[in-house]
């Protein structure tokens, strides 16, 4: 079974952060636009004193994105990707405008994909 790693990162106030990852199924097999119906994302902040306990950032829940924007049907190498040299499928770059930006609260993106029934559930990739 495929295994998540999560990346954490900085994001600078008027800059971005570019989410690149390679996102399979559960056999592993590689998805491509036709799988995903639709994508959306949610950015929260942790609190530092109940880890457990996210506050959504205001008008960042449920945000919808273009499949074709940010999945690949091909695997994509070089430039950013620096993981292995099979490459990602999915890019994603979200602004300082999106997210507070650092030194400040820890926040983390959530990505929802909604699959094509041959996946036959909702399938959710999380970015931290």
């Amino acid at each position: 079974m495929p295994q998540a790693i999560d990346i954490f990162g900085t994001a600078y106030k008027n800059g971005s952060a570019v989410l690149l990852a390679r996102v399979v199924d559960g056999a592993g097999d590689v998805i491509q636009q036709s799988d995903v119906d639709d994508i959306q994302y949610s950015v929260f902040e942790l609190d530092p004193c109940r880890p457990d306990t996210l506050t959504v950032v205001a008008g960042h829940e449920g945000v919808s994105l273009d499949v074709s924007d940010v999945i690949f049907d091909t695997l994509q190498t070089g430039g950013l990707w620096t993981v292995d040299a099979v490459g990602y499928n999915f890019r994603h770059e979200m602004t300082s405008a999106r997210m507070r930006p650092s030194p400040g609260p820890v926040q983390f993106t959530r990505f929802v994909m909604r699959s094509c029934p041959r996946w036959g559930k909702r399938q959710s990739s999380v970015f931290n």
